[in-house]
């Protein structure tokens, strides 16, 4: 559990301040929850966890998820492929599948996982869509594989060859697509784009507002703010929803985010420091299946969770995207929809450094592999429309908004957040005669909620209750505090009080390095202390595809 210490000192418990504040939730916020079980299992709840001893104060976030769920058993996942692998053939040229065509994104997952050691033998990586033809995206359902070079089957070792199909247990079948990645290698040294218009001018500081789309900054590095968003836990804090690379750096000790500019760069305001944040999850735990054989298999689920400091002006927030206008409820990815349910679909976002964009999904559930042999998933890949960038370094953070048929009346809906970018990494080739394109890699939205524990503020009316129900919790711990003491602790923290300050440290384990950040207490002298465990990261501070 979490302790709260000057203000309110002593021992607080959650229980009460869950329940008081439910019953002010809406019945629109518990359809939002019911709709977010429907394609996963709830998260346990938020636990703090001894970790040598050691305590931290509430910039050091809780590393989530726990270690546990990064350590799945092989046998488990072996005997979940077993039995079913025989089932599965390889397509081709020659033989007509007479079973049933693929028609959800499970069925694509399932009937890639059985090809996985296959496809990796051929390919840079795979993905989950549909066919592109003449550089036109078909309603074809495919597995996209990625090669360094795509040239006709005639100059291709028939151990060269990729099939036109594959088919999965059950007869289920798919087309096979191959899409030309231009891969550089190291990241090239670009100078960076910079776009001065209005609505991108307010974004990095002239506005009085801040929102969706606003520079948030931490101590050297600068990103996008995703959403507004409210803990499920503790004291419902209100607060916001980036990037973790945007708000953790490892060489400070406090992980402290302003906007516009942390007061070492320029001017601007504190506005509170990171609380939770995860980098990658195994992928069972964030699919709800095994993607692939490989047990080493891990998600991209890049975020970070930034409650805003008391001393912070709340009512400087807007839930209006700036050059979007108001947005709807999330979109929870459902494995089992149909796949037209979400590729091809178009998106548009507000980011500090491009300001609004639109794109296409093109795949979900984009697979890469690295040297060591660990497998990696991001959720989506979308292509800016008309071969435009869909966002530019430090756009990273930015929700992604869907947006309905032209004519529609329906509200753009948020459904990820823009994690990286490859135009310093390589490109696709998707049209003949045409040169290759940037793509952007993002985050499920609906899944990254779920494991964080937050819900999304989408109406300043939302915003409105949010701030009643932490009103009624903070008050409720207040009580609590004061009926178990017997008489009401307040007050800053003195000097005879014990802060405990953070500690970092590094470890590797099979590859995976595991890490424990932290910081100092907030501005206004109050202090929440958090046991914790450590935390997987799949790569360096700084990974290459990070904007």
């Amino acid at each position: 559990m979490f302790v709260k210490r000057g203000k309110r000192h002593g021992w607080v418990h959650q229980a009460a301040c869950v329940r008081n504040s439910e019953s002010e939730l809406g019945m629109r916020r518990k359809k939002t929850r019911r709709r977010r079980h429907m394609y996963a299992e709830s998260s346990p709840p938020l636990q703090a966890f001894a970790s040598g001893g050691h305590l931290e104060s509430s910039a050091a976030y809780v590393l989530w998820p726990p270690s546990s769920w990064l350590n799945g058993s092989a046998e488990e996942r072996a005997a979940y492929f077993y039995g079913l692998q025989k089932d599965a053939e390889l397509g081709t040229d020659n033989r007509v599948s007479t079973g049933q065509q693929a028609a959800t994104l499970l069925d694509l997952m399932t009937i890639r996982a059985y090809h996985s050691t296959t496809l990796r033998r051929y390919s840079l990586g795979t993905a989950l869509g549909f066919r592109t033809r003449q550089g036109v995206l078909t309603s074809i359902p495919a597995i996209i594989v990625f090669v360094v070079r795509k040239v006709h089957r005639q100059w291709l070792l028939d151990e060269q060859k990729l099939p036109s199909l594959l088919e999965g247990p059950g007869g289920v079948w798919c087309d096979v697509d191959v899409v030309e990645f231009s891969y550089y290698g190291a990241p090239a040294t670009t100078p960076k784009e910079q776009i001065y218009t209005e609505l991108v001018e307010g974004l990095r500081g002239n506005d009085p507002s801040i929102g969706s789309g606003s520079q948030v900054a931490s101590q050297e590095t600068y990103g996008t703010l995703g959403a507004i968003v409210q803990s499920q836990t503790n004291s419902r804090q209100l607060g916001f929803l980036t990037n973790r690379h945007v708000a953790v750096d490892l060489d400070y000790p406090a992980q402290k985010m302003f906007h516009p500019l942390p007061p070492n760069l320029g001017p601007g305001v504190y506005l509170g420091a990171v609380e939770r944040a995860t980098s990658f999850i195994r992928d069972d735990m964030w699919y709800g299946i095994f993607a692939g054989t490989n047990p080493d298999t891990f998600v991209r689920a890049d975020g970070a969770f930034i409650p805003f400091t008391e001393s912070f002006d709340i009512s400087r927030v807007t839930t209006t995207v700036k050059g979007v206008g108001e947005m709807g409820e999330v979109i929870y990815v459902d494995l089992q929809a149909p796949i037209n349910s979400l590729i091809a679909k178009h998106v548009v976002k507000v980011g500090r450094s491009s300001g609004l964009t639109r794109g296409i999904i093109m795949a979900y559930a984009v697979e890469y592999n690295d040297e060591k042999g660990n497998c990696f998933f991001t959720d989506f890949l979308i292509v800016g429309e008309n071969k435009l960038i869909f966002e530019l370094e430090g756009d990273s953070g930015s929700l992604i908004l869907l947006i309905g048929d032209e004519g529609a009346m329906e509200k753009p809906r948020p459904i990820g957040i823009i994690w990286g970018g490859t135009a310093n990494r390589g490109r696709l080739k998707l049209r003949n005669g045409h040169g290759p394109e940037n793509w952007t890699s993002g985050v499920d939205l609906g899944r990254l909620l779920n494991l964080l524990q937050l819900d999304l503020i989408t109406t300043d009316e939302d915003l409105r209750e949010a701030i009643e129900v932490k009103r009624h919790c903070m008050a409720a711990q207040h009580l609590e505090t004061k009926d178990h003491f017997g008489f009401s602790l307040s007050g800053p923290t003195t000097k005879t009080q014990e802060v405990f300050r953070p500690r970092k440290r590094e470890m590797e384990s099979e590859g995976v390095s595991r890490w424990q950040g932290g910081g100092d207490g907030s501005e206004d002298g109050s202090y929440e202390i958090s046991l914790n465990h450590g935390h997987p990261e799949g790569g360096s501070k700084r990974d290459a595809l990070l904007l």
